[in-house]
Parts: C-alpha cells; structure tokens; sequence
C-alpha cells in the first residue's frame, strides 16, 4: 500500500507519521523548498495558539512534549483600549486554563524533522502537482528538473486552502467548492525585546479592538511579539488608505498609541510586509474514487479568529486514524466515515470562527460583554461541568465542534434568563434606593 501525502505543511506531516506507524510506505511531496534550508517569507509567520485538540493529535504520536517545550502559554485576553487601563480577561472560570503561542515555522520544522525520522515515509520538495488522475492515482509533478510521473494507491490533499489537490477534483468535476472572502486582510508588525526582556506581558493575547478593525499580538521565545492587523482592504482607515510614512505614523499614534513607542521598524514592515487573504473555503465531497481525499485546509480553510485551523487539521487526522481503525484499514470506506464525521465539525468551527472576529474587534472592549462573561465563569463555578463556556469548550477540550455549538446555544438561553434576573434585581435595587431617598 502507498499513499501521496501533498503538501507538507503542519497537518501534512502529522499525517505522515500517523500513517508511518501502521507500516504504510509514505511520500509526502511538498511544492516549495525545503523550508529548513532557507529563511522564513518576510511578514507571514502568523503565530498559531495551539490548543487541546492539537496537543491530542500531537500526544497519541509521542510529539506534545517536544513542541510545547518552546510554547508560550496565554491564559487570557489583555485588551488594549485607545486610552486609559489595560484590562485583563481570563479565558477560564479559574484563570489556569490556556492556549499556547508558537511559531508556525517552527512547528512545521519540527514535524517535518518527526516525519523524515519515521520509518517508510520520505519527503521530496519543490514538486508541484500539475496533474491529478482520481481513478488511477496517477500523479504528475513539475520540479526543478522537470516533470516527475507517479502513482499511488492513495493520495490525500494536505496541502493548504490553495490546495492543487482540490483543484484537480474540481478540474474532473468529483467535487464542488465555496470560496467566500472577507473584505478584511493580514499584515504582520513586529515589537523587539526591550533589554532583553518582554515588551507587553507573555502570558496574554493582546488584542487592540477598534470596531471595524483590530491588532493583536502573541509573544515569541525570542521575547519579541509578533503582531497581526486585521484591518478592511478598502475604504478609509484601511490597508489602501495608509500608504506614506506620515500617513502610518499619523494613523497609529492616533488608534495604537502604546504601540508606536515598542516598535521601531513599524513603518517598514508596514510598507513592505504583503497583505494576506482572509477567507472560508467549503467543498463537497472531501473525497473521491475511494482514493483521493482532503484534510485539514484543503477541505475547510477556516479564518483564524479562533486559534483554530491547526488544531482543527490536527483533529482530522486523529479521526482519519480513528476511522481507518474502525473499518480494517479499508481506505474508501474510511475516507467516506471520515468526512461523514467531520464535516458537520469542520462547518460548526468555520461558523464559529467568523462570529468570534465580531467579538474580538468589538465586542471585548464593552462593559456589557465583561458582565455577560463575568457570569458565565459564575455559573460555570457554580455548575462545574454542565455549563462551561464556548470558548472553553472550543479551547480546552476535544468535544466536537458541532456539538459545542448546539449545547452552547442551549446555555444562551440559559444565561440570557441569568442576565434578565440580574438585570432585574439591579432596576429594583434602584428604585428601592430612589424611594428611600
């Protein structure tokens, strides 16, 4: 049995270890160079908050220790207002809980080293699919010496929300896509160590909300911060409003005033880092012929607002795992329960991601969003485990998606009379104290 793992990025190469342990001959071939070999692409290192579904994935396969050993953990929100005080927002009822900055770079550096070690997997770089036969399995490549002809048993599209892979099955119409853009992109700062120490506290996810557009910041070994603006690409206070020095300069003391002093090279990286893409990708099915198969974003590319899309990758290929288990090694049979399975999941959190950007650029800064969470965390103290927040559930545990999202809609409705009691209570209280007055 041989199976073409495309891409090898970070759910490529987890994939590719799983598969190693069950004695199968793998190749992963990855388009770009060896990314070991060279340095990272200016601007597009987005830190990743790796959670509980990811350190499961990286656990089950003997790796979680290795890659938390350079994890920063954030145990919460620390929400930078225009003016006045920082204000910290735990992300669980006991403020122990966290997720953990890492750099994408190194992580995919790391499972890279973890795939080359496992026995029957090699890894070739600079291949780029150019074709793709469903039935057959017939793969062909363009390298820098030309083309490479293959064949496999089984190949599965590892290899990003551009994935070639998908676009073969769209090319013999296997399968249909959705492509839906926000009219919002990335663009990455960065703020150095002062005196070799931390600028911003390491143990928080700074965040700048200012309604329509945000900045937020994770902390890195090195005691840098890598910071991220996710901002509108049209219209004014957007990327293509800002275009001189003056212009950046004039807009940040007036928006990120505690920035401006923490970064020197603001202006230049704001000139010369490219703007990234922000968008959900949808397809149907994952798979096809019983032999070709997506995971991670080649099937679900999801936006990033809740520290999700590697954790959810890694996920996939738990429960891959899982279903080839469960069906004998049978690979069209557990492609087909594995999208059964996920499907459902990959749309909740896609779902779930984009209402959490609403709240990240907005809603964190105001009052009532601090009361409404204040007695979230006083109900989860006082039904531990029957209410536990989304976020919780998304961050801290392997619940399915889908089911997070219906027992969540279940505690709004929960909380929501919590809130109107409150609320009541604090009308009479007040009108008791008017009368006595």
């Amino acid at each position: 049995m041989t199976v073409a793992v495309v891409g090898a990025g970070l759910t490529g190469c987890l994939l590719a270890c799983y598969l190693a342990r069950r004695g199968l001959d793998v190749t992963v071939y990855e388009r770009r160079p060896d990314p070991r070999a060279g340095t990272p692409e200016r601007g597009r290192s987005i830190n990743l908050a790796i959670s509980e579904r990811g350190r499961d994935a990286l656990r089950r396969i003997g790796l979680e220790d290795q890659v938390m050993a350079d994890a920063l953990p954030m145990r919460g929100r620390m929400i930078h207002p225009v003016s006045g005080p920082l204000d910290f927002q735990p992300y669980s009822h006991d403020g122990e809980m966290a997720i953990n900055s890492i750099s994408r770079g190194a992580l995919n550096n790391t499972l890279l080293d973890a795939a080359e070690a496992a026995p029957g997997v090699k890894v070739f770089f600079g291949h780029r699919l150019t074709g793709l036969d469903p039935a057959t399995g017939a793969l062909t490549f363009q390298t820098p010496d030309g083309p490479v002809e293959t064949v496999a048993d089984v190949v599965l599209g590892a290899d990003g929300a551009g994935s070639a892979v998908r676009g073969q099955l769209l090319a013999h119409r296997d399968i249909e896509e959705s492509l839906d853009f926000l009219d919002y992109g990335y663009k990455e700062l960065t703020i150095p160590a002062v005196d070799g120490e931390f600028a911003l506290d390491p143990g928080a996810l700074h965040i700048w909300p200012r309604g329509t557009s945000m900045m937020i910041a994770l902390p890195n070994p090195d005691r840098s911060f890598t910071c991220t603006m996710f901002w509108p690409t049209g219209g004014t206070a957007s990327f293509a409003s800002l275009s001189s020095p003056a212009a950046i300069e004039r807009h940040f003391r007036d928006h990120y005033p505690d920035v401006v002093p923490l970064a020197p090279t603001l202006v230049d990286d704001y000139l010369h880092n490219p703007v990234g893409l922000l968008g959900t990708v949808r397809c149907a099915p994952w798979q096809s012929d019983g032999r070709v198969g997506l995971i991670g974003d080649a099937a679900h590319a999801i936006v990033p607002f809740y520290g999700q899309g590697a954790n959810c990758g890694f996920e996939d290929v738990v429960v891959l795992d899982q279903c080839l288990d469960e069906t004998g090694g049978s690979w069209s049979s557990a492609l087909s329960l594995y999208e059964r399975r996920r499907k459902e999941n990959a749309d909740a959190i896609a779902e779930m991601a984009l209402e959490n950007f609403t709240e990240m650029r907005d809603k964190v800064a105001s009052p009532v969003f601090r009361l409404v969470k204040g007695i979230e965390h006083r109900l989860e103290r006082a039904l531990p485990g029957r209410y536990v927040s989304r976020y919780e559930l998304v961050s801290f545990s392997t619940v399915p998606y889908a089911q997070v999202r219906r027992r969540v809609r279940t505690q709004q409705r929960l909380l929501a009379g919590a809130a109107a009691v409150l609320a009541g209570a604090l009308v009479a209280g007040v009108a008791g104290l008017r009368r006595r007055s």
